[in-house]
């Protein structure tokens, strides 16, 4: 070994080590970009950075602030479609490709509950009914028989009774009996749901010729028909729940308060010597005004919200102090991608699974169903072996629930 060499291991050997990196600079290595990123990678990671976002924020406001609602009304596919195709681009970022597909994989993973996909259907089969199973059928008609669209709704649907015999129910959960004021002007810019438009009407004549047998309970919007005995009936008010200003009924159904203040009807029926409480529920509109920017659209939206807490609370209440089996039905204007359906009682369990449908929807948009809003709770000690969404043969925006149950 030369003196040269000896005196340059020297220098190594001796070179002040370098200080320790601290954990600011490794992150910052992890984040900055160790080239330039194309314009591509770009808009990749702005996309997707924006959209976990967008979840996280979903996640945290939606059901608990009116600011949030309009938001909810998209189709609850877009958590999973969204991204699902960002992943499909993610590639094009290749700097950081696997990082950006890691955090795809995660928003993915927190959007999966409000998405709507039924997951179960891939590995659960209900079990086959045994003797003594009943049928359930759950339906909003729509203003019953009232053909609105057409005629000025002067001409009434002849199919009607046909269809809910067809349905061939024990037990019918049936909500909008009555008709709509067709005469009141724009019915969906006034909100063609409010009170101060419905009309009543009595068509139990017609429903005891077409029905012979059954017993009828009806308040406000609901009517339960039903093959067993009825035991008991209870409208579940909401008033209780709403703030001062909203307990007032509206001065045109003043004849008709319940139309105002009840969305519930609770029927107890004595099914084969168990009695099981029945929830015919129709929860009103999610606030649906985009404009934020003015006051009025948001007291509007917040008007809503708070009928739409009152009602989940008011079933909520009642279902708590119910020892009954509980079955509960209907049109409850709420999709998977909302978080009011939290205020829902625990005890309540989701019947989706025995759906066969993997994206099932109930509700028409324009040509074609991507929402669901009509749904099927029961306590566990129900059964169910069938379920199934028929379509209402244009009666109805709204499919109906068929459920095949028994109680344990």
């Amino acid at each position: 070994m030369s003196d040269r060499d000896v005196a340059i291991e020297e220098q190594i050997t001796s070179a002040p080590a370098q200080p320790g990196q601290g954990w600011t600079t490794r992150v910052g290595r992890f984040v900055r970009p160790r080239r330039r990123w194309c314009l591509g990678t770009k808009l990749v990671v702005t996309a997707s950075v924006a959209w976990l976002l967008f979840v996280a924020a979903h996640l945290l406001a939606s059901g608990r602030t009116s600011l949030w609602a309009p938001i909810e009304l998209i189709p609850p596919l877009l958590f999973l479609v969204v991204p699902a195709l960002l992943m499909i681009v993610a590639p094009m970022a290749r700097p950081v490709r696997w990082r950006i597909m890691s955090l795809l994989v995660v928003t993915g993973v927190l959007g999966a509950g409000q998405s709507g996909i039924n997951y179960a259907t891939l590995w659960y089969t209900p079990p086959p009914a045994p003797p003594g199973a009943i049928t359930v059928a759950a339906w909003n008609t729509e203003f019953w028989d009232q053909d609105w669209r057409t005629a000025a709704g002067e001409r009434y649907s002849p199919g009607f009774y046909d269809y809910l015999r067809g349905l061939n129910a024990d037990v019918y959960l049936l909500s909008e009996y009555l008709y709509i004021d067709i005469k009141a002007g724009d019915l969906m810019a006034q909100g063609w749901g409010e009170a101060d438009l419905a009309l009543r009407i009595d068509k139990l004549p017609e429903l005891r010729r077409a029905f012979p047998g059954y017993q009828v309970a009806v308040a406000g919007h609901q009517i339960t028909l039903s093959r067993f005995p009825i035991v008991g009936r209870r409208a579940l008010d909401m008033r209780r729940w709403l703030p001062a200003d909203q307990k007032v009924i509206p001065e045109k159904v003043r004849d008709w308060p319940e139309s105002y203040a009840v969305e519930t009807l609770r029927t107890d029926i004595d099914v084969n010597g168990k009695i099981v409480s029945f929830y015919d529920w129709h929860a009103g509109q999610p606030p649906l005004d985009w404009r934020l920017y003015d006051a009025q659209a948001r007291e509007d939206n917040l008007s809503r919200k708070l009928r739409r807490e009152a009602s989940y609370r008011a079933v909520g209440t009642d279902i708590a102090a119910n020892r009954n089996t509980v079955v509960l039905a209907g049109d409850l204007n709420t999709s998977p991608a909302m978080g009011i359906r939290r205020l829902l009682p625990e005890r309540l369990v989701d019947q989706t699974r025995a759906l066969s449908s993997l994206y099932p929807t109930t509700f028409r948009a324009g040509s074609d169903d991507w929402w669901r809003i009509d749904w099927m709770y029961t306590t566990p000690d129900v059964t169910v072996h069938d379920y199934e969404l028929p379509g209402s043969e244009g009666l109805s925006d709204h499919r109906a629930q068929r459920v095949v149950m028994s109680v344990s």
